[in-house]
């Protein structure tokens, strides 16, 4: 598997969650759409683009089954986030809802809003370790008020690694008739993913991650009764209301020149995801990580945060940590072991995030929990 992908054949890549990696048949499929684009700007991105571009979004919305004229690409999750948060009406006094573990950069675009509108931005307290989804469901249900309005949450965490129960969270919040907004930048491609059946309001998801996509690829899902509320981030060419076909597709991914190529790769990328070769290998990825999680977790001195299960773990895993210098810790397995990996942050608490996908060996897990021991031997750098 390594083989199939341009990663770097020295580095021990225990990263795919951050930005994904892209293997050689789609990178070269997105480069075959780079050079056509090329050879005649014009005549592809005026008009052979778009009729491709069309087709790239019928397969993904067959594959994570939704209308296609739903969504929209965006280059990614943020972009995809920022069309709605900014779009939302928020009277003073109303209140989103939200978790403890939530992405940073959707924490600063929710309170930038907010704090415009008058709203509150609510983070429900997750403790860890996570004892059931019912502990979950309580915890994050104890922040409801009558001035609840909006739910956010993320589908799959980014710091804390974490699969949350979406779907009960979204039996609910349509029951008492609140607004569902989910962050799935990282589940398409790593845990099943049915929008009709889950029927959020808004749900956005990374295509570059798990998907295995090029860097620039997401999509933005949004409900056909919501989608004329939505004000495009940029005016441009498909802000023609009187000409339109599709208002949400034109409004919001016509905006000017870009290279839409990462766009195009989806239907090659989905072809490579769904083989049963890579089902496979990816299975044993989710192997992998229960096997494994408890495993770092004592060589960390840390503690595991979730019940062992495919509830909660996919393919990566998150331990907390003491560490006086993380940054330094960071520096020392990337410079000094050829180790790529992320030391994350979540309220003040570091996280030892790892990310197993199909090209990792069990070798390379086994290299990296010795180094890890080294690094305490030899270092004051995991307490």
């Amino acid at each position: 598997m390594r083989n199939q992908f341009l990663l770097d054949q020295d580095t021990y890549y225990f990263n795919h969650g951050s930005f994904g990696a892209c293997p050689k048949a789609i990178f070269k499929n997105y480069q075959d759409w780079q050079l056509e684009l090329e050879r005649n700007p014009v005549q592809f991105i005026v008009n052979k683009g778009p009729i491709i571009l069309n087709d790239a979004k019928k397969a993904l919305a067959k594959y994570i089954n939704c209308q296609a004229e739903n969504i929209v690409f965006t280059p990614n999750p943020s972009t995809a986030l920022n069309i709605v948060i900014k779009n939302i009406e928020l009277n003073k006094g109303d209140e989103v809802l939200t978790t403890d573990h939530e992405y940073g950069a959707m924490d600063y675009t929710w309170t930038y809003y907010c704090k415009k509108a008058g709203a509150n931005y609510i983070k429900s307290k997750i403790s860890t370790p996570i004892e059931s989804k019912e502990s979950f469901l309580k915890e994050f249900w104890n922040g409801l008020t009558d001035k609840t309005k909006i739910v956010f949450i993320s589908h799959i965490t980014s710091a804390s690694a974490l699969i949350f129960p979406v779907e009960e969270i979204c039996q609910k919040a349509r029951s008492l008739g609140l607004t569902i907004i989910i962050d799935g930048a990282h589940v398409p491609g790593h845990i099943p993913l049915d929008i009709e059946e889950l029927n959020p309001d808004v749900y956005t998801g990374a295509c570059h991650k798990w998907m295995l996509a090029p860097k620039g690829a997401s999509f933005l899902y949004v409900k056909k009764e919501l989608q004329r509320q939505l004000d495009p981030l940029v005016i441009s060419w498909g802000y023609a209301p009187d000409k339109v076909e599709n208002r949400f597709t034109d409004f919001h991914q016509f905006q000017g020149t870009n290279d839409f190529s990462a766009y195009l790769t989806i239907p090659k990328a989905i072809e490579f995801i769904t083989t049963d070769d890579w089902k496979k290998a990816q299975q044993n990825s989710k192997n992998l990580i229960l096997e494994y999680y408890p495993i770092f977790a004592k060589a960390l001195n840390g503690k595991t945060i979730c019940p062992i299960n495919e509830d909660f773990l996919g393919q990566m895993f998150s331990v907390p940590i003491s560490s006086e210098n993380p940054e330094l810790l960071k520096a020392t397995l990337y410079n000094q072991y050829n180790i790529e990996l992320p030391i994350t942050n979540l309220e003040n608490q570091y996280f030892f995030r790892v990310s197993i996908q199909s090209y990792n060996t069990i070798q390379e897990i086994e290299y990296l929990l010795d180094s890890i021991h080294k690094i305490k031997k030899e270092t004051n750098l995991i307490k």
